[in-house]
């Protein structure tokens, strides 16, 4: 019974140790998420859209390099993908700083905001399958739904951290601080990854073509996409809703939603084994639908609350459940492109999400975000049937 608790230990520990890379990342982004498009808007007096589109510059470098972070995966392993990673994070803070240092010139700022958004956008697109597949190949496939839900747990743990701490360091050191910060996270970040044993797939010839692994596993991509949608609504629009009904603490509702999205990455993860990867979704989509509809039809703040948690909670295993059948519809020899064309479809999903619901609310009325958020869901769910049908035929 000791040796295997010990065993069972020393696994979170090691996964603990390549998922802290995620972390690492991802806390760099959250420092300069909340500040920034204050900065674009009232420092160097720029247009909100302006600041929106240079923010959203990221993510269009971060579609471009998903595929190319994971041919380097197949190819020569994820270790390289992740000193990549660690050390464009590091150039990011610099031209931060430099951005920063020319403020008294808006235009010349502006060009380094968006050098650091689209090294922001490389260097998340290299970090984002390559701690999951180096975890993978350490310790087993068998861990794979252990490895994803704890990696998601850093990711948006990371987020949630580095955007309220960002604010404090602003607050105090200005952009100056931000920089320096993230230059000394990604190099203690890439020094500590070169002091791990980089894995390789010992049969890398029978890989696949990106985009002929991406035809595989997108129709598991569309449903996690469909599935983001609840998650971007909340994380888009609850303030507003609140605003629209007059309650207050809208911000409460992300916090709930954080929790419960933690908890149950933490305290079912297990359940993909026991059950399956298409079960689990079929479940959390569910889930995550009726939290939707509870908002939607909340007459006050403390329901709209309780739906928050619940949407919170069905989000949680979406990622992860899907994942693991998507990465065993292709040879193990292309288990990186599968990853990293698998995580496109939630960066298509939060990039086009704001546009949509936002153009519901203009043309519906705010009051119906919800219920179209959840009919997507539900679309989601409803294809998560056909996907578990055909995999039982």
């Amino acid at each position: 019974m000791d040796s295997l608790v010990n065993r069972s230990e020393n696994v979170n520990l090691s996964l603990i140790s390549y998922v802290s890379f995620t972390f690492v990342g991802y806390f760099i982004i959250g420092l300069s998420l909340s500040v920034l498009p204050i900065f674009i808007s009232k420092s160097l007096g720029f247009s909100l859209v302006v600041a929106g589109l240079v923010i959203s510059l990221q993510y269009v470098s971060t579609f471009f390099l998903r595929a190319y972070s994971g041919k380097i995966i197949d190819g020569k392993g994820p270790k390289p993908a992740v000193l990549f990673s660690m050390l464009s994070f590091s150039l990011t803070g610099i031209f931060l700083i430099i951005a920063y240092y020319f403020r008294v010139s808006p235009f010349i700022s502006l060009t380094f905001l968006i050098i650091t958004r689209l090294l922001t956008g490389c260097a998340e697109g290299m970090i984002g399958a390559s701690p999951i597949n180096w975890a993978i190949m350490a310790l087993g496939e068998k861990h794979t739904a252990k490895i994803i839900s704890y990696n998601g747990v850093a990711c948006y743990g990371a987020l949630g951290i580095g955007a309220s701490l960002g604010i404090i360091i602003e607050h105090k050191f200005s952009l100056y601080g931000i920089g320096i910060l993230s230059i000394i996270l990604g190099i203690v970040g890439f020094f500590f990854a070169k002091t791990k044993k980089n894995k390789k797939n010992t049969n890398h010839q029978d890989s696949q073509s990106f985009w002929k692994v991406l035809g595989k596993v997108a129709p598991f991509g569309i449903c996690l996409a469909l599935g983001g949608l609840g998650f971007a609504s909340i994380s888009t629009f609850i303030t507003l809703y609140y605003n629209y009904f007059h309650w207050n603490n809208g911000a409460l509702c992300l916090s709930v939603f954080g929790g419960l999205f933690v908890a149950g990455r933490l305290v079912f993860s297990n359940v993909i084994n026991n059950y399956g990867g298409i079960k689990v979704a079929i479940a959390c989509l569910l889930v995550e639908t009726i939290g939707l509809l509870i908002i939607a039809f909340a007459t006050t703040s403390q329901i709209a609350l309780v739906g928050a948690g619940v949407t919170g909670l069905g989000f949680s295993l979406i990622f992860p459940a899907l994942g693991v059948v998507a990465i065993k519809s292709v040879s193990p020899s292309s288990q990186g492109s599968a990853l990293a064309g698998y995580g496109l479809f939630i960066d298509l999903s939060l990039g086009i999400a704001g546009p949509l619901i936002g153009a519901v609310a203009d043309i519906c009325g705010m009051k119906y975000i919800f219920p179209f958020s959840a009919a997507m869901v539900f679309v989601g769910l409803g294809l998560a049937f056909v996907l578990k049908r055909k995999s039982s035929l």
